[in-house]
Protein backbone atom coordinates (compact mmCIF):
# COMPACT_ATOMS: atom_id res chain seq x y z
CA UNK A 1 0.00 0.00 0.00
CA UNK A 2 1.31 3.31 -0.43
CA UNK A 3 1.08 5.20 2.58
CA UNK A 4 2.94 2.14 4.21
CA UNK A 5 6.05 3.10 1.56
CA UNK A 6 7.00 5.11 4.58
CA UNK A 7 7.71 2.59 7.29
CA UNK A 8 11.14 1.64 5.69
CA UNK A 9 12.92 3.59 7.62
CA UNK A 10 10.31 5.38 9.93
CA UNK A 11 12.10 7.33 12.96
CA UNK A 12 8.96 9.19 13.62
CA UNK A 13 6.37 12.38 12.87
CA UNK A 14 8.57 14.95 13.77
CA UNK A 15 11.27 14.27 11.27
CA UNK A 16 8.95 14.61 9.05
CA UNK A 17 7.47 17.64 10.29
CA UNK A 18 11.41 18.83 10.30
CA UNK A 19 11.64 18.03 6.74
CA UNK A 20 8.41 20.17 5.53
CA UNK A 21 9.85 23.15 7.33
CA UNK A 22 13.12 22.69 5.98
CA UNK A 23 11.61 22.20 2.32
CA UNK A 24 9.42 24.91 2.33
CA UNK A 25 11.98 27.81 4.09
CA UNK A 26 14.25 26.28 1.02
CA UNK A 27 11.94 27.25 -1.46
CA UNK A 28 11.00 30.62 0.01
CA UNK A 29 14.72 31.99 0.81
CA UNK A 30 17.13 30.34 -1.59
CA UNK A 31 14.27 29.68 -4.18
CA UNK A 32 13.09 33.37 -3.92
CA UNK A 33 16.41 35.07 -4.95
CA UNK A 34 16.44 34.98 -8.57
CA UNK A 35 12.63 37.34 -7.59
CA UNK A 36 14.65 39.42 -5.08
CA UNK A 37 17.10 40.20 -7.60
CA UNK A 38 15.07 41.40 -10.24
CA UNK A 39 13.08 43.66 -8.09
CA UNK A 40 16.06 45.19 -6.58
CA UNK A 41 17.50 45.26 -10.34
CA UNK A 42 13.92 47.15 -11.15
CA UNK A 43 13.85 49.38 -8.33
CA UNK A 44 17.25 50.65 -9.22
CA UNK A 45 16.53 51.11 -12.94
CA UNK A 46 13.08 52.98 -11.77
CA UNK A 47 13.67 54.22 -8.38
CA UNK A 48 10.93 52.12 -7.09
CA UNK A 49 8.41 48.91 -7.60
CA UNK A 50 4.81 49.35 -9.06
CA UNK A 51 1.85 50.19 -7.48
CA UNK A 52 -0.59 47.80 -6.67
CA UNK A 53 -0.78 44.69 -4.62
CA UNK A 54 2.35 42.47 -4.12
CA UNK A 55 0.96 40.30 -7.50
CA UNK A 56 1.24 43.52 -9.52
CA UNK A 57 4.01 44.88 -8.25
CA UNK A 58 6.16 41.54 -9.18
CA UNK A 59 3.92 41.03 -12.39
CA UNK A 60 4.60 44.73 -13.15
CA UNK A 61 8.12 44.74 -13.00
CA UNK A 62 8.93 42.39 -16.48
CA UNK A 63 7.26 40.90 -19.25
CA UNK A 64 4.90 38.41 -18.21
CA UNK A 65 7.79 35.05 -20.25
CA UNK A 66 10.59 36.87 -17.79
CA UNK A 67 8.70 37.26 -14.32
CA UNK A 68 6.85 33.64 -14.78
CA UNK A 69 10.48 31.26 -14.66
CA UNK A 70 11.47 33.58 -11.75
CA UNK A 71 8.19 32.91 -9.73
CA UNK A 72 8.50 29.20 -10.57
CA UNK A 73 12.23 28.66 -9.31
CA UNK A 74 10.92 28.53 -5.79
CA UNK A 75 9.29 25.74 -6.88
CA UNK A 76 12.62 23.79 -8.27
CA UNK A 77 14.26 24.21 -5.47
CA UNK A 78 11.58 23.11 -3.28
CA UNK A 79 11.46 19.91 -4.83
CA UNK A 80 15.64 19.82 -4.93
CA UNK A 81 15.53 20.39 -1.58
CA UNK A 82 12.63 17.52 -1.15
CA UNK A 83 14.50 15.12 -2.92
CA UNK A 84 17.87 15.26 -1.71
CA UNK A 85 16.01 14.94 2.19
CA UNK A 86 13.76 12.05 1.39
CA UNK A 87 16.67 10.35 -0.30
CA UNK A 88 19.69 11.48 2.67
CA UNK A 89 18.00 11.77 5.25
CA UNK A 90 15.02 9.03 5.20
CA UNK A 91 17.12 6.91 3.40
CA UNK A 92 13.70 6.30 1.76
CA UNK A 93 13.81 5.98 -2.82
CA UNK A 94 12.01 8.45 -4.36
CA UNK A 95 9.78 6.25 -6.15
CA UNK A 96 8.15 4.70 -3.07
CA UNK A 97 7.32 8.70 -2.49
CA UNK A 98 5.25 9.03 -5.88
CA UNK A 99 3.59 5.49 -6.24
CA UNK A 100 3.28 2.07 -4.35
CA UNK A 101 4.12 0.26 -8.09
CA UNK A 102 7.82 -0.61 -8.88
CA UNK A 103 7.79 2.77 -11.34
CA UNK A 104 6.06 5.28 -11.76
CA UNK A 105 3.03 4.66 -14.05
CA UNK A 106 3.55 7.25 -17.07
CA UNK A 107 0.60 6.60 -18.37
CA UNK A 108 -1.72 7.03 -15.49
CA UNK A 109 -0.54 11.26 -15.55
CA UNK A 110 -0.78 11.15 -19.12
CA UNK A 111 -4.19 9.94 -19.33
CA UNK A 112 -5.47 12.01 -16.16
CA UNK A 113 -3.74 15.16 -17.74
CA UNK A 114 -5.77 14.49 -20.96
CA UNK A 115 -8.56 14.49 -19.41
CA UNK A 116 -8.55 16.95 -17.24
CA UNK A 117 -7.49 19.20 -20.29
CA UNK A 118 -10.90 18.06 -22.27
CA UNK A 119 -12.74 19.28 -18.90
CA UNK A 120 -11.36 22.29 -18.61
CA UNK A 121 -11.24 23.61 -22.82
CA UNK A 122 -14.51 22.27 -23.90
CA UNK A 123 -16.58 24.29 -20.86
CA UNK A 124 -14.19 27.79 -21.84
CA UNK A 125 -14.86 27.00 -25.25
CA UNK A 126 -18.71 27.33 -24.84
CA UNK A 127 -18.62 29.76 -22.99
CA UNK A 128 -16.33 31.71 -25.19
CA UNK A 129 -18.83 31.59 -27.99
CA UNK A 130 -21.87 31.80 -25.57
CA UNK A 131 -20.61 35.02 -23.61
CA UNK A 132 -17.90 36.42 -26.12
CA UNK A 133 -18.30 39.75 -24.24
CA UNK A 134 -16.48 38.23 -21.01
CA UNK A 135 -12.81 37.39 -23.17
CA UNK A 136 -10.40 39.36 -24.76
CA UNK A 137 -8.34 38.18 -27.29
CA UNK A 138 -4.72 37.93 -26.40
CA UNK A 139 -3.18 35.50 -28.89
CA UNK A 140 0.54 36.85 -29.82
CA UNK A 141 2.19 33.70 -31.59
CA UNK A 142 5.77 34.58 -30.86
CA UNK A 143 5.34 35.69 -26.70
CA UNK A 144 2.58 32.49 -26.77
CA UNK A 145 5.52 30.09 -28.22
CA UNK A 146 8.14 31.33 -25.41
CA UNK A 147 5.13 30.81 -22.41
CA UNK A 148 4.38 27.67 -24.02
CA UNK A 149 8.43 26.20 -24.09
CA UNK A 150 8.07 27.60 -19.92
CA UNK A 151 5.48 26.14 -19.36
CA UNK A 152 5.64 22.69 -20.59
CA UNK A 153 8.78 22.39 -18.68
CA UNK A 154 8.57 24.36 -15.70
CA UNK A 155 4.74 24.08 -14.52
CA UNK A 156 4.99 20.05 -14.57
CA UNK A 157 7.92 20.66 -11.97
CA UNK A 158 5.62 23.55 -9.77
CA UNK A 159 2.55 21.39 -9.46
CA UNK A 160 4.62 17.98 -8.89
CA UNK A 161 6.45 19.62 -6.11
CA UNK A 162 3.34 19.96 -4.30
CA UNK A 163 2.28 16.79 -5.11
CA UNK A 164 5.14 15.26 -3.87
CA UNK A 165 5.16 17.41 -0.44
CA UNK A 166 1.44 17.27 0.44
CA UNK A 167 0.09 14.29 -1.16
CA UNK A 168 3.44 12.38 -0.90
CA UNK A 169 5.38 13.54 2.17
CA UNK A 170 3.19 14.48 4.08
CA UNK A 171 0.32 12.00 3.51
CA UNK A 172 2.73 9.19 4.37
CA UNK A 173 4.39 10.56 7.23
CA UNK A 174 1.08 11.57 8.68
CA UNK A 175 -0.69 8.46 7.78
CA UNK A 176 2.03 6.16 9.46
CA UNK A 177 1.97 8.25 12.38
CA UNK A 178 -2.26 8.42 12.95
CA UNK A 179 -2.03 4.79 12.06
CA UNK A 180 -4.85 4.95 9.67
CA UNK A 181 -5.85 7.10 6.06
CA UNK A 182 -8.62 9.34 6.99
CA UNK A 183 -5.96 11.65 8.94
CA UNK A 184 -3.74 12.50 7.06
CA UNK A 185 -6.71 12.81 4.42
CA UNK A 186 -8.43 15.89 6.05
CA UNK A 187 -4.57 17.36 7.46
CA UNK A 188 -3.14 17.56 3.81
CA UNK A 189 -5.87 18.65 2.07
CA UNK A 190 -6.59 21.68 5.18
CA UNK A 191 -2.99 22.54 4.67
CA UNK A 192 -2.89 22.66 0.81
CA UNK A 193 -5.53 24.99 0.76
CA UNK A 194 -4.27 26.70 3.16
CA UNK A 195 -1.43 26.98 1.12
CA UNK A 196 -3.58 29.43 -1.43
CA UNK A 197 -3.90 31.93 1.67
CA UNK A 198 -1.93 33.88 -0.03
CA UNK A 199 -2.97 33.95 -3.72
CA UNK A 200 -4.78 37.28 -5.51
CA UNK A 201 -7.69 35.05 -5.90
CA UNK A 202 -8.20 35.23 -2.36
CA UNK A 203 -8.05 38.72 -1.86
CA UNK A 204 -10.51 38.93 -5.21
CA UNK A 205 -13.21 36.88 -4.11
CA UNK A 206 -12.70 36.38 -0.12
CA UNK A 207 -12.25 33.42 1.91
CA UNK A 208 -15.16 31.74 0.98
CA UNK A 209 -12.79 30.30 -2.28
CA UNK A 210 -10.71 28.65 0.16
CA UNK A 211 -13.81 25.59 -0.16
CA UNK A 212 -12.91 25.38 -3.19
CA UNK A 213 -8.76 24.53 -2.44
CA UNK A 214 -9.22 22.61 0.11
CA UNK A 215 -12.17 20.68 -1.97
CA UNK A 216 -8.95 20.08 -4.76
CA UNK A 217 -6.94 19.19 -1.96
CA UNK A 218 -9.82 16.27 -1.11
CA UNK A 219 -10.33 15.26 -4.76
CA UNK A 220 -6.29 14.86 -4.96
CA UNK A 221 -6.32 13.47 -1.84
CA UNK A 222 -8.66 10.64 -2.57
CA UNK A 223 -7.14 9.96 -6.11
CA UNK A 224 -3.96 9.48 -4.26
CA UNK A 225 -5.31 6.58 -1.68
CA UNK A 226 -7.70 4.91 -4.31
CA UNK A 227 -5.12 4.64 -6.93
CA UNK A 228 -1.95 3.41 -4.38
CA UNK A 229 -0.01 6.86 -6.14
CA UNK A 230 0.65 10.47 -6.96
CA UNK A 231 0.27 9.66 -10.96
CA UNK A 232 -3.25 10.64 -11.65
CA UNK A 233 -3.03 13.62 -9.02
CA UNK A 234 0.30 14.42 -10.99
CA UNK A 235 -1.55 14.60 -14.14
CA UNK A 236 -4.53 16.52 -13.24
CA UNK A 237 -2.30 18.98 -11.30
CA UNK A 238 -0.50 19.88 -14.26
CA UNK A 239 -3.00 19.97 -16.75
CA UNK A 240 -5.03 22.31 -14.30
CA UNK A 241 -2.23 25.11 -14.33
CA UNK A 242 -0.42 24.11 -18.04
CA UNK A 243 -3.79 24.63 -19.65
CA UNK A 244 -5.17 27.39 -17.57
CA UNK A 245 -1.85 29.27 -18.11
CA UNK A 246 -2.01 28.96 -21.75
CA UNK A 247 -5.72 29.50 -22.63
CA UNK A 248 -7.01 32.14 -20.32
CA UNK A 249 -5.45 33.99 -17.29
CA UNK A 250 -7.21 37.28 -15.33
CA UNK A 251 -5.52 40.05 -13.70
CA UNK A 252 -6.30 38.62 -10.71
CA UNK A 253 -5.09 35.10 -10.54
CA UNK A 254 -1.57 33.67 -9.28
CA UNK A 255 -0.74 33.59 -12.86
CA UNK A 256 -0.22 36.43 -15.51
CA UNK A 257 0.54 35.11 -18.93
CA UNK A 258 0.53 35.38 -22.66
CA UNK A 259 -2.56 33.65 -22.50
CA UNK A 260 -4.82 33.49 -25.65
CA UNK A 261 -7.64 34.59 -23.71
CA UNK A 262 -8.12 37.02 -21.05
CA UNK A 263 -11.08 36.45 -18.74
CA UNK A 264 -12.34 40.07 -18.28
CA UNK A 265 -15.61 39.67 -16.71
CA UNK A 266 -16.25 40.02 -12.57
CA UNK A 267 -15.58 36.32 -10.93
CA UNK A 268 -17.89 35.35 -8.30
CA UNK A 269 -18.32 32.63 -5.66
CA UNK A 270 -21.03 31.08 -7.74
CA UNK A 271 -21.33 27.77 -10.25
CA UNK A 272 -17.78 28.55 -11.29
CA UNK A 273 -16.29 27.61 -7.90
CA UNK A 274 -19.16 25.07 -7.38
CA UNK A 275 -19.17 23.39 -11.00
CA UNK A 276 -15.30 21.55 -10.05
CA UNK A 277 -16.47 20.24 -6.70
CA UNK A 278 -19.93 18.90 -6.84
CA UNK A 279 -19.96 18.02 -10.64
CA UNK A 280 -16.85 17.82 -12.43
CA UNK A 281 -14.73 15.86 -9.74
CA UNK A 282 -17.50 13.49 -8.85
CA UNK A 283 -17.64 12.74 -12.45
CA UNK A 284 -13.67 12.27 -12.79
CA UNK A 285 -13.98 9.73 -9.56
CA UNK A 286 -16.43 7.49 -11.52
CA UNK A 287 -14.51 7.50 -15.11
CA UNK A 288 -11.24 6.77 -13.20
CA UNK A 289 -12.64 4.31 -10.63
CA UNK A 290 -14.54 2.36 -13.69
CA UNK A 291 -10.83 2.18 -15.85
CA UNK A 292 -8.84 1.25 -13.11
CA UNK A 293 -11.71 -1.08 -11.26
CA UNK A 294 -11.25 0.63 -7.74
CA UNK A 295 -13.05 -1.16 -5.26
CA UNK A 296 -12.82 -1.30 -1.34
CA UNK A 297 -13.34 2.61 -1.03
CA UNK A 298 -13.71 2.14 2.71
CA UNK A 299 -11.42 0.54 3.58
CA UNK A 300 -8.84 2.67 1.22
CA UNK A 301 -9.97 6.15 2.56
CA UNK A 302 -10.70 5.61 6.60
CA UNK A 303 -8.84 1.85 6.82
CA UNK A 304 -5.84 1.06 9.07
CA UNK A 305 -2.52 1.84 8.02
CA UNK A 306 -0.48 -1.54 9.02
CA UNK A 307 2.70 -1.07 11.16
CA UNK A 308 6.27 -2.83 10.72
CA UNK A 309 5.04 -4.99 13.25
CA UNK A 310 1.35 -6.21 11.80
CA UNK A 311 3.57 -6.82 8.48
CA UNK A 312 6.53 -9.40 10.13
CA UNK A 313 3.70 -11.17 12.28
CA UNK A 314 4.03 -14.95 11.22
CA UNK A 315 0.76 -16.94 10.60
CA UNK A 316 -0.17 -18.49 14.05
CA UNK A 317 1.43 -16.35 16.10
Amino acid sequence: MYIEKALTNYKGLWLYLVGFLVVFLASQTVGAVPLVLAMALYSIENGSLPAGDMMEKIYGLYDSNIMLPLILFSFIVGAVALYFWVKGVHKQTFVSLITSRDKVDWKRIRFAFLLWAVFIIVPIAVDYQMNPESYQWNFNLVPFLILLTIGVFLIPIQTSYEEFLFRGYLMQGVGVAAKNRWVPLVVTSVLFGLMHLANPEVTKLGYGIMGFYIGTGFFLGVLTLMDDGLELAMGFHAANNLVSALLVTAKWTAFQTHSVLIDISEPSLGADMLVPILVFYPLLLFIMAKKYKWTNWKDRLFGPVKTIKQETVMPGE
